[in-house]
């Protein structure tokens, strides 16, 4: 239908809405409520890793699974969601739905309890483990005869009991410690024993304490001791030592206790009331995720009539909206999670579900019908003469429920589930390619199933953003900024941040070099992507390499987000619109099945990527900061080398592929007088282009 303008000319009815920055008004909602629904996803996201590992004291090994099948069920279970949308729900019910359990789930995560204990073991000493700090701030602490002494580990050979907490600023008598200069870490954590901050240069030239006073480490004359008198006591490096040695403990501190590597084991005990409250939490935002993300982009393009121009535009602006929750989460939740405690993070991340939830439950009345139930009268209809299918779509949602509780329960388990339907669905869609697709469409049914299996060493190494690099940043790398130790899940807004930084100059990158005729094909940016993902993480090896036994500095961090996200940038936008173009429109459906079915299996094998590089732990600290950085640098540099190594065969393939993809290639190639299509979406949920 349509209207007049002054002119007399028929306009569209859904041009006359531009209440949005010239768009629907109902885009307004649909912006905001993705906002904060991306704003508790990724909060959420930046703590989960140190939450598993320093609450629950989960070894990294587990805490990369458990990571890896909850990444992997969110995009899974978008299937199950859209599914029941498109044929029964109606995207505006489904998306409600969704909201409600993404705030229930979020509202778990803030229960806590006390948290895990450990208890360090040798010969008949049994010592609890307390520890005070979050992220790269935390310190472990022992009772020994009634005083509180701290507990460090150099390597994995010692584990050392050393004096009081407040050693320097209070004078408790302890004449030197022993420290190797280039032991940049642990010269941290005595700083953090200490009450004092450490600053200057690599190595670490000067200790300030918690009163104010600043001492500085002086060499000698050789260049190989490091001195610090304070009048109180005296820091001393030993050329000829190769461990940290506590001296000269004095007045009712004893002596220093030290056991060697194989004289001492750990055992770990967890609340299990708190630990299923984590798994139901998790499980609730799965499938909370699973019914609200795929569906409220598709109520985006629902928006706009069929040819109107200003369709992709508005996706730019919804995804502007994803990205933004993502950058400020990352800064906020992370920080306040870190610093203030982990309730008052997942609280805040749940208060900004809320805040979506709340938002599209008041003006849902702007989407004007469009995103209703197909068929109201069918949602009335009884199922077994029991319940309606409404209600029966709802229960759907506590299948999807027990089914996450229990994957994230036993990750590996669901590993193998995660991949048997893989391989199921690659040989049906093999199978239909070969037997029900004819001509063209062969052709391209093949093309679109290349995408789908390429996407998975892209997403495999991307994802570690959230786990290992996470855990990597924590523990093993310099985060002073400005004199400010900044927490490691705060640099998860450095993709969001890069991605509205350059998604604009990728995006008008393509339209010149078309103009031109140089604009690199689909299978040519997908190949790009996946080759940046490996050089990502090559040049974070070499940062390793370049620190020797001392912590990375922070700069490399900045350059593996940033390749990363250039990657992500010349793969994420085609990805979906290359599905939607190729696959014939009789089995769409179930070609989009598969991406997201894929999408889940790429998270599944990054955490197990995350798994390989998990380094050993006691009450969630590293024991050896030089062995986890070499594990690092192997698991990474394998994996990146495998991923160039097949970004190269696809480079190779990418002209057999563009003649499968047929007249479908043209399509997808921005047209020089415009720009492209999609904008920066950057999101693998978002079930559009």
């Amino acid at each position: 239908m349509s209207d007049a303008n002054a002119s007399g000319t028929a306009v569209p009815r859904g041009l006359q809405d531009t209440s949005f920055f010239g768009h629907p008004k109902g885009l307004a909602i649909l912006f905001f409520t993705e906002m904060w629904e991306r704003f508790s996803y990724y909060g959420m996201r930046g703590l989960l890793v140190f939450y598993l590992t320093q609450h629950f004291l989960f070894s990294q090994q587990q805490s990369g699974l458990i990571y890896g099948a909850y990444t992997a069920l969110v995009y899974v279970m978008t299937i199950v969601g859209g599914t029941l949308a498109d044929r029964y729900l109606g995207q505006r019910k489904a998306v409600t739905y969704g909201a409600i359990l993404l705030v229930l789930g979020h509202s778990l995560m803030a229960f806590e309890g006390s948290g895990s204990t450990e208890t360090l073991i040798a010969d008949d000493t049994r010592l609890e483990i307390e520890a005070e700090g979050r992220g790269g701030n935390r310190a472990l602490f022992v009772t020994v005869d009634g005083e509180r002494r701290s507990l460090v580990f150099e390597t994995e050979r010692y584990a050392l009991i050393g004096g009081s907490e407040r050693w320097l600023a209070m004078g408790d008598g302890v004449e030197g410690y022993v420290i190797e200069r280039q032991s940049r870490s642990l010269i941290q954590q005595v700083c953090a024993l200490v009450g004092a901050g450490c600053a200057g240069e690599d190595p670490i030239d000067r200790v300030l304490l918690a009163d104010g006073r600043s001492f500085e480490l002086r060499a000698t004359d050789a260049g190989e001791a490091i001195t610090l008198d304070t009048g109180l006591a005296s820091f001393e490096q030993a050329s000829d030592t190769d461990a940290v040695i506590l001296n000269g403990i004095e007045a009712g501190s004893g002596e220093l206790l030290r056991f060697e590597d194989g004289g001492y084991a750990t055992s770990v005990e967890q609340q299990q009331f708190y630990v299923y409250i984590l798994y139901l939490a998790l499980a609730l935002i799965i499938a909370g995720v699973g019914y609200l993300k795929a569906n409220i982009s598709t109520i985006v393009g629902e928006l706009y009539e069929l040819g109107d121009p200003r369709r992709d535009s508005g996706f730019t602006l919804f995804y502007m909206g994803i990205n933004l929750g993502s950058f400020l989460s990352s800064i906020s939740v992370g920080f306040i999670g870190i610093v203030w405690g982990w309730n008052w993070g997942f609280g805040l991340a749940g208060i900004g579900m809320a805040a979506g939830l709340v938002t599209f439950w008041v003006f849902q009345h702007w989407l004007e019908g469009k995103a209703d139930p197909p068929n109201p009268e069918k949602l009335k209809e009884r199922v077994l003469g029991l319940i309606t299918v409404e209600t029966a779509c709802y229960l759907a949602g506590l299948v999807i429920i027990a089914v996450a509780f229990s994957a994230v329960m036993f990750p590996s388990f669901f590993g193998g589930i995660v991949g048997w339907l893989g391989l199921i669905m690659l040989l049906i869609m093999l199978g239909y390619a070969g037997f029900g697709a004819k001509g063209e469409e062969r052709g391209q049914m093949l093309a679109a199933l290349y995408f789908i299996l390429a996407q998975i060493p892209f997403w495999a190494l991307f994802e570690q953003a959230g786990s290992s690099l996470n855990l990597f940043t924590g523990a093993l790398v310099d985060k002073t900024m400005f004199g400010v130790s900044v927490p490691a899940p705060v640099f998860q807004a450095l993709n969001a941040g890069y991605i509205i930084l350059f998604a604009p100059v990728l995006a008008w990158l393509w339209v010149a070099l078309a103009k031109r005729k140089l604009n690199p094909s689909t299978p040519v940016k997908f190949a790009l992507g996946v080759f940046m993902a490996g050089l990502g993480f090559y040049v974070l090896v070499a940062g390793i390499n370049i620190s020797g036994t001392a912590l990375v500095a922070v700069y490399f961090v900045f350059l593996i987000y940033l390749i990363h996200t250039l990657g992500e940038l010349m793969l994420s936008p085609v990805g979906l619109s290359a599905i939607t173009k190729l696959a014939p429109a009789r089995v769409v459906g179930m070609t989009m099945g598969a991406w997201f079915l894929f999408s889940g299996l790429s998270n599944y094998v990054a955490g197990l990527i995350a798994s390989a590089t998990g380094a050993q732990t006691i009450g969630g600290q590293i024991v050896d900061p030089v062995a986890a950085k070499a594990g690092y640098a192997e698991v990474y540099s394998s994996v990146g080398l495998v991923a160039m190594g097949i970004a190269l065969v696809m480079l190779l393939i990418s002209p057999v592929i563009k003649t499968l993809m047929g007249s479908a290639a043209k399509d997808m190639e921005p047209h020089p007088t415009e720009t492209e299509a999609g904008g920066p979406s950057m999101d693998r949920t978002s079930g559009a282009p």
